[in-house]
């Protein structure tokens, strides 16, 4: 939203423009996803993500992964195969 000098009611009304039948992402779902209090949320349904990364990214023209945050870190250190796993 930043990058897009957005504000969330500004980010719900942009959503619109993206959403064929013209209905977007409601303000206020918007502002559960942005915001960090209690009614904050970490998880959407596929098409809220895709109507917001849409239009965010025909505001700024940037690729997705340059509109979103990646967490600092994973908590999965080794990848393996079922092979391995039954090795232990």
């Amino acid at each position: 939203m930043r990058a897009a000098g957005l504000s969330g009611p500004e980010l719900a009304e942009a959503t619109k423009e993206v959403d064929p039948t013209g209905k977007g992402v409601s303000p206020a779902t918007v502002g559960r996803l942005t915001g960090r209090g209690k009614t904050a949320r970490d998880r959407c349904e596929m098409e809220t993500a895709w109507r917001i990364a849409e239009a965010l990214h025909r505001r700024t023209n940037a690729p997705l992964q340059d509109l979103f945050a990646m967490p600092p870190h994973l908590t999965v250190t080794v990848e393996r195969s079922r092979s391995h796993a039954e090795e232990d």
